[in-house]
């Protein structure tokens, strides 16, 4: 299997690049605003540590979503380039995939910060979806962590809440779903809300 993923969907940047047996993990923290910048440079990186090329890759993956609108426009862009210039499939994973993955144990509840105490959640069992992906007040995640659901997101947002290499959840996610490749066409951001710039009009 031979494949490069990319996570732009929140402050850090996560970029993985697998070559059969050889397996590139990065993870570069606090790039928020700078994803566009500093993307392209992470991903020629990448694929010269796992020595692939454009053409090598059997499919390309991204995140698309929930969390920063503009992260994932920058994701998605970016996969769809490359896929067209490749003529290679793409793969559609979700914030929560690589939260899920990074923690296999149980019954998980992903959060992605929303903003202004509200969340992006959605609840796994394994590499199932038992909870479909929601847009939920505290109130509402703290019903679903009593239902024996264990929460774990990218930091600790708050107590309780358990911090996960999203990073190799990237990296299992994308193995894991490789049979799920779609033309790079069909690739469609996931939004769980309006941006906030539509709410405040």
């Amino acid at each position: 299997m031979k494949f490069l993923a990319i996570d732009t969907s929140g402050r850090a940047l996560n970029v993985v690049a697998v070559n059969g047996e050889k397996e590139v993990v990065s993870r570069r923290d606090d790039c928020a605003m700078r994803h566009s910048v500093i993307l392209m440079e992470e991903v020629e990186r990448v694929l010269h540590e796992a020595g692939l090329s454009p053409c090598g890759c059997d499919f390309y993956a991204c995140v698309v979503g929930p969390g920063s609108f503009t992260g994932i426009r920058i994701g998605i862009a970016t996969v769809k380039g490359l896929c067209l210039a490749a003529d290679k499939n793409a793969l559609a994973l979700t914030s929560f995939d690589a939260l899920a993955y990074a923690d296999t144990d149980g019954k998980r509840l992903c959060l992605v910060d929303a903003g202004h105490g509200n969340f992006y959640a959605c609840g796994y069992e394994g590499g199932t979806v038992v909870l479909p992906p929601a847009f939920c007040s505290r109130e509402e995640v703290e019903t679903l962590i009593a239902r024996g659901f264990a929460p774990v997101a990218h930091s600790p947002l708050f107590e309780g809440v358990k911090a996960v290499d999203a990073a190799k959840g990237l990296l299992r996610a994308a193995k894991a779903k490789a049979g799920d490749v779609c033309g790079a066409h069909a690739l469609e951001a996931l939004y769980l809300r309006k941006s906030s710039a539509e709410e405040a009009r």
